[in-house]
């Protein structure tokens, strides 16, 4: 599998590489996850968008939000694997990429997430640790992690 990743600021997305993310967005989050919730929430255009491709498709993505949009801390949101490439490690690929993303973008501060609490393994072993209570966002229970600087 051939694998390259970009990593864009909202402005310099093509329009396919927009519809690109917002349709597996969408498939994910709001068809297989059952959740209907509007998915534009106006964040996108402050963020970096992460797409990770496989063989020239978009496989998997997510997108770094700068401090003071979601949280006080930068922020990686809306991670995703397509469901074509699930089971390949291209989740893991994206997040290390994100990490490294956010270092580069945003220097060494703490990263948050909002994790859905069946990925909390996941997310432990990227060195992700728990902050705070479960939260119930669009009816899947999500609780806060971060990650301290290397």
């Amino acid at each position: 599998m051939h694998l390259t990743h970009k990593l864009l600021p909202f402005r310099q997305l093509t329009v396919d590489e927009l519809y690109q993310l917002l349709r597996l967005r969408s498939e994910v989050f709001v068809v297989e996850q059952n959740c209907v919730f509007l998915d534009q929430d106006d964040k996108d255009q402050q963020c970096h968008h992460l797409l990770l491709y496989a063989n020239d498709q978009l496989a998997a993505y997510c997108r770094l939000v700068p401090a003071g949009i979601s949280y006080s801390e930068p922020a990686i949101g809306r991670v995703i694997t397509s469901p074509a490439f699930r089971g390949t490690g291209l989740g893991r690929a994206v997040m290390e990429l994100a990490i490294q993303g956010c270092k580069d973008l945003f220097g060494p501060h703490d990263i948050r997430i909002g994790a859905q609490t069946y990925a909390l393994p996941f997310y432990r072993s990227l060195g992700f640790v728990t902050d705070g209570d479960t939260y119930d966002e669009d009816g899947i229970e999500h609780i806060e992690m971060v990650r301290k600087p290397d």
